[in-house]
């Protein structure tokens, strides 16, 4: 999504036709085996803030979230508190990862039944959270895989534009005071909001869930690339590109293709327990040089590209720019080669991309961080590249 759109909230007109229409990514939730570890991972390495908690000392029974927070980037850590609990069988089967994709909306309740009328399958019925000071109503559908959509409410204090603020995220959470999060603001990443977010699906499903983000949610097409696009000389992926119809939120949708050896889609499937899941989240930066430079000097381990890679790129690079009447790469081409950033062009411009190994041991979830420059699209010249920088992981894990 881009800061350029403007909030629908601001049309209330528009607002009222629509029960889809989609403001803002609410949250994105994370099922961890143990929250209160991995938020200081993520805020030792990402430069997240560990902004609130809801826990037994809160009044949550049955399970513990930390709310991580940077720029409009909202993370919820959910861990379950008994074996009865829904995440404790989903984190035995997959690892940690990605549960639930939520969007702000007007009105919760006519978002759900709106999703339910177009074919959705309800994930959870519309329920409220309460008190003296506002409520939020959340109620899913289910998505690709083990993934829910959440569309979520607030009135009174719980409002997006208090939260954004830093006001507490619902009822039952209370803000954290942690040394991490003053370090964080005196050393801050840069990251500012999600960009996209990938997911994965099984070979041949592609096209259907496609159809189905058409048709439920109300996404259109994007872009689209083929194997044509994505792939080596051992592996390909196929991918599709949905957007809200603001364009405000980008779900680009993958699926393996026909190789001489396992896709990076195929290993995610495989160690995910064959089940379609979310693969990346992107989140952009206004300058991509100083957010991966502070993220390396943190430890966050990068994807690395060959010194060939930069041999060629920016005849190819200003080639595009120039054709298109747009400025050349203004940031520093010695500093791009030496953290390893990955650059593409257009006809709009060019962006700035890296990706991160696995966050966790399982060769699943990973981020992306990326930077643009008025380029629209997702790093198409890159592909080859990055495929085979995955491959020489793949290799390295024996999974390739």
């Amino acid at each position: 999504m881009t800061t350029a759109t403007p909030n629908p909230a601001s049309n209330p007109a528009q607002a009222s036709t629509d029960p889809l229409e989609l403001i803002d990514v609410d949250h994105v939730r994370f099922y961890v085996g143990n929250a209160k570890q991995a938020a200081y991972f993520y805020a030792q390495t990402f430069g997240f803030h560990i902004s609130q908690v809801a826990d037994l000392t809160t009044g949550s029974r049955d399970e513990a979230d930390y709310l991580l927070t940077q720029g409009n980037i909202r993370i919820m850590l959910t861990t379950p508190l008994s074996k009865d609990h829904p995440a404790a069988d989903e984190i035995r089967r997959f690892g940690d990862g990605v549960k639930d994709v939520a969007f702000t909306v007007h009105d919760a309740t006519k978002a759900y039944e709106q999703a339910l009328k177009n074919g959705g399958e309800c994930g959870g019925e519309p329920r409220e959270i309460t008190d003296e000071r506002g409520t939020v109503t959340v109620a899913s559908i289910k998505t690709y895989g083990r993934c829910m959509h959440s569309f979520v409410s607030r009135t009174g204090d719980y409002a997006l534009p208090n939260v954004k603020k830093g006001g507490e995220f619902m009822p039952v959470f209370r803000k954290m005071d942690s040394p991490v999060n003053e370090y964080n603001t005196k050393n801050p990443c840069g990251l500012k909001f999600v960009d996209h977010l990938v997911g994965n699906v099984e070979e041949g499903k592609m096209n259907y869930w496609v159809e189905w983000y058409e048709n439920v949610m109300g996404f259109a097409m994007f872009k689209h690339f083929d194997d044509a696009d994505i792939s080596t000389e051992f592996s390909a992926l196929m991918s599709k590109v949905m957007a809200s119809g603001n364009h405000l939120i980008k779900m680009p949708i993958n699926e393996p293709a026909e190789g001489k050896k396992k896709s990076q889609i195929q290993e995610y499937l495989e160690w995910h327990d064959m089940t379609p899941g979310v693969q990346h989240l992107a989140f952009r930066t206004d300058d991509e040089l100083s957010s991966v430079a502070e993220l390396r000097r943190r430890g966050v381990d990068f994807l690395s590209l060959p010194d060939s890679y930069y041999d060629i790129v920016w005849e190819r690079v200003n080639k595009t720019l120039a054709a298109h009447g747009h400025e050349a790469v203004r940031e520093d081409h010695d500093r791009i080669k030496k953290l390893g950033i990955l650059v593409d062009a257009d006809d709009e411009g060019y962006l700035l991309q890296l990706f991160t190994k696995p966050l966790q041991d399982r060769p699943t979830l990973f981020f992306e961080i990326i930077s643009r420059r008025g380029s629209q699209s997702f790093g198409k010249g890159n592909f080859k590249a990055l495929f085979e920088a995955l491959e020489i992981e793949q290799e390295r894990r024996g999974n390739l």
